[in-house]
């Protein structure tokens, strides 16, 4: 796992101080090692550098002096083959195509065994030569054949162009910017306001989907204009100075039709060499355990793996998996009663961490700084800790649970695509099945539940009501957005709009940000592209069934998670209590934000309405932090992304807001 950065600048020399200050604001994606690649395309001369933290003895970037006119950067994390061997920009035999690269390749020895044969010969034990001897074989074919998660940009010379990619499902970033005549490309957009010339200007179509939906990573836009992230399942080809993208893997519709027993077998067998391909590794790795289903799943699995001696690095996991749990004292918002059910049965060592809100304050500067936008909820601050914690017991790999929700109806909101579905296909004796089981498990927060899922259909008559929001703000930048309708029923058409459009893109940048943030890799079992493919061809009652949601996920984990844990139907993730946060320990913080002169001047709000709220909110009348959440994080992100007040400059010092 590591940072990467490079510019192709198609008429003019480029600076080697530009490439440096980018990659060393990438320094938190791979501490362990820094490598440079200068070159001259029309010559096709090539110039490997290092810097002053390279592992590897060679000419420091300091001292070049040559004209080029691409550069590229990489900062490595140390996963796989932790020796030298393993330094990046890697190349190939001829040294004509090199690559830096970010992620990981779980079947890359798989992939060695099949180019061996064929005549590759590798000189190291890392998965990014796998990389660069698949694409000498196989073109961007290449990419079918790996199961990982990655980010890559690969500099042919032999056939002049350049070659970047990005897994199937979008767990590592990729982040870009052309205008015809200069190529960048980054792992994080920070690395973007380092380059020369680059002015930061806010893009507001992409600020006002977020204030007003709460929306993020629903398209290729980002927070700055010109700067674009390449969608998962996607490549970029750059030849001359002409580039396309081309998606290379999407969901296909299609159905399934076996027994019970079956379907459950081949879910169970998909995923539990999910999780033994991603226990690959040559450092210490742990697991998240919020003690819902899908984490809880992961640390059962794994620990029946290590019974059975199927991990090839069973020392660097060690008699016992560390996991790594956020809980609270108040009993609304903890867990701690089912993540010591999965403690008890599996051996499991426990760490625990309590996040408060004062904490927050010290924090936030840093964690907005960190995530590149503004991000959801104060809940990202719950998984920044558990992260710190990871990196304070060692722990350089961790395995979470993001995923299962989006796949397996996981949210409330699934009943209602579910049910609609059911109605229009007049199958109204299973329709009443499923309304009695929801009212038996769900009925407490049926009402909450059910006006959530209403209010974005019906955007355009809510939107009239944005009492906060600046009416000419509204009338330029509010918009309606359109899904694909890929399959026959209605509930995989919402799981799959959710899973890469909505909600999984977000919580993969929360996931990579924060734990990248620690030096450490996240690796997401459920996220196996065979796995992904094949729930999807699940019939809807494999994923809900009487109310149960996940149902073949709680049919494969039985006998292997506790029971308690396999029959629970509450859905929390990374919770914190923010409405209270918000009437007490943040509350003098928040007031200070909206009475700033910067935040009256965006133009985005009626500050006297988003104060009235918020008072509002403080005597208990509304519930509406999230709202009031993206408002503040919005001014913040502002200060330092665009007015330039970095965290490091400006809030290291006293941590003020």
């Amino acid at each position: 796992m590591c940072g990467i950065a490079g510019i192709y600048n198609f008429r003019a020399e480029i600076h080697p101080k530009e490439i440096k200050k980018m990659t060393d604001s990438l320094w938190h994606r791979g501490p362990d090692d820094e490598g440079f690649l200068a070159i001259n395309a029309k010559e096709k001369s090539v110039y490997p550098l290092t810097g002053k933290e390279s592992k590897v003895e060679g000419n420091r970037i300091e001292d070049f002096n040559k004209a080029v006119d691409v550069f590229l950067g990489h900062r490595r994390l140390s996963i796989i083959d932790l020796s030298a061997a393993g330094h990046q920009p890697m190349c190939n035999e001829n040294g004509q195509i090199w690559i830096v690269y970010n992620g990981e390749i779980y079947n890359y020895r798989e992939v060695r065994t099949e180019l061996e044969p064929l005549g590759h010969r590798f000189k190291s034990h890392t998965d990014t030569e796998v990389i660069l001897h698949a694409y000498e074989e196989w073109g961007t074919d290449c990419l079918r054949r790996f199961n990982g998660m990655w980010a890559f940009a690969i500099i042919d010379l032999e056939a002049n162009k350049i070659f970047c990619s990005r897994d199937r499902i979008g767990v590592k970033p990729f982040y870009y910017t052309y205008d015809g005549n200069r190529f960048c490309f980054a792992s994080e957009i920070k690395a973007f306001l380092e380059m020369n010339d680059f002015s930061a200007k806010p893009n507001e179509q992409i600020i006002a989907d977020y204030l007003f939906f709460g929306l993020l990573d629903h398209t290729e836009e980002t927070f700055l204009k010109n700067i674009y992230q390449l969608k998962a399942g996607t490549y970029l080809i750059i030849e001359g100075n002409q580039l396309r993208i081309k998606g290379y893997w999407d969901i296909k519709p299609g159905e399934l039709h076996l027994g019970e027993d079956d379907y459950t077998e081949q879910f169970y067998e998909l995923f539990k060499d999910s999780i033994r391909l991603r226990l690959r590794t040559d450092v210490p790795i742990g697991t998240c355990l919020s003690g819902g289903l899908d984490s809880s799943a992961i640390v059962c699995l794994t620990n029946q793996l290590m019974l059975e001696d199927q991990i090839v690095d069973r020392p660097l996991i060690g008699d016992k998996q560390k996991t790594f749990s956020s809980c609270f004292e108040d009993h609304a918002y903890d867990e701690r009663k089912f993540i010591e059910s999965v403690i008890r049965q599996t051996g499991a060592e426990k760490n625990y961490f309590f996040p408060c809100g004062q904490n927050l304050l010290e924090v936030l500067p840093k964690l907005i700084w960190q995530q590149d936008e503004p991000f959801g909820s104060t809940g990202i601050y719950a998984q920044w800790e558990l992260m710190r914690l990871a990196k304070e017991r060692k722990v350089t790999v961790l395995l979470d649970g993001q995923g299962g929700d989006e796949l397996l109806g996981g949210y409330l909101s699934s009943f209602y695509h579910l049910f609609f579905g059911l109605l229009k296909d007049l199958n109204l004796r299973r329709l009443l099945r499923e309304m009695r089981g929801f009212r038996k498990y769900h009925a407490p927060i049926l009402f909450s539940t059910l006006s959530r899922w209403i209010t974005p259909r019906f955007w355009n008559i809510i939107s009239k009501r944005i009492e906060w929001a600046d009416e000419t703000f509204q009338k330029r930048f509010l918009r309606s957005f359109s899904r694909p309708s890929k399959f026959e029923n209605d509930l995989n058409n919402y799981l799959y709009n959710s899973f890469r459009f909505i909600t999984l893109p977000r919580l993969l940048h929360y996931e990579d940000r924060n734990s990248m943030a620690f030096s450490i890799e996240a690796r997401l079992p459920f996220l196996d592209f065979r796995l992904v493919e094949y729930i999807f061809t699940l019939p809807p009652d494999q994923k809900i069934r009487e109310g149960v949601t996940k149902f073949i996920l709680r049919r494969a984990m039985k006998g292997i998670l506790p029971e308690d844990v396999r029959e629970r139907y509450d859905k929390m993730g990374f919770v914190t209590p923010d409405d209270l946060w918000f009437r007490t320990v943040l509350k003098d913080k928040i007031l200070k934000v909206l009475n700033s002169k910067s935040f009256a001047g965006r133009g985005y709000f009626v500050v006297d309405k988003v104060k009235e709220v918020f008072q509002d909110c403080c005597r208990g009348k509304r519930n509406i932090a999230l709202t009031l959440w993206r408002c503040v994080n919005v001014e913040l992100w502002f200060r330092s992304f665009i007015d330039g007040e970095r965290w490091s400059e400006s809030w290291k010092v006293d941590g003020n807001l």
